[in-house]
């Protein structure tokens, strides 16, 4: 029996590899092995098909996708509709997931990455839900810290 794929199941809520790549480079920044967009867009899109590989991954990214549809339906235990809907401050546990997301895949480097795109959410990120912006912010910051941190290495 085939494997279900992450990226099937982000494809089919509508977040499709080339948004993220493209949320990715509106922060991108030249540095030493990517110096280049096109450098920096190619070895994104490998660091995060190495991240997406890993299974771990996969199901922290599920959770978020599985939180962000039961909000939209009113299901969230011990959240009103309208909590879930205005992405309230006192909400944290989407944080938590980017945050758990981002290092997981890049370390503290990714911590400081997911922050930059979850306070500026470039592309895509503006449109997601409360859980799916930081999920793909907490994806996109700890694959840009990878991205950084190897090019650099070769």
């Amino acid at each position: 029996m085939a494997t279900r794929d992450i990226r099937d199941v982000l494809g089919s809520i509508g977040i499709g590899e080339d948004e993220i790549v493209s949320a990715a480079m509106e922060l991108y920044f030249p540095h030493p092995g990517v110096e280049t967009r096109d450098k920096a867009e190619a070895r994104f899109k490998q660091e995060m098909a190495i991240a997406l590989s890993d299974p771990n991954l996969a199901l922290l990214i599920y959770a978020g996708v599985l939180l962000e549809s039961e909000g939209e339906k009113c299901n969230l235990p011990n959240l009103k509709a309208c909590d879930y809907d205005n992405d309230l401050t006192c909400l944290i546990a989407d944080e938590v997931l980017g945050l758990a997301i981002a290092k997981y895949i890049g370390g503290y480097k990714g911590l400081f990455d997911y922050v930059r795109y979850d306070k500026a959410k470039p592309g895509i990120l503006a449109r997601l839900g409360p859980f799916m912006d930081d999920v793909v912010a907490g994806l996109i910051g700890g694959v840009s810290a990878n991205m950084y941190t190897r090019a650099a290495q070769d």
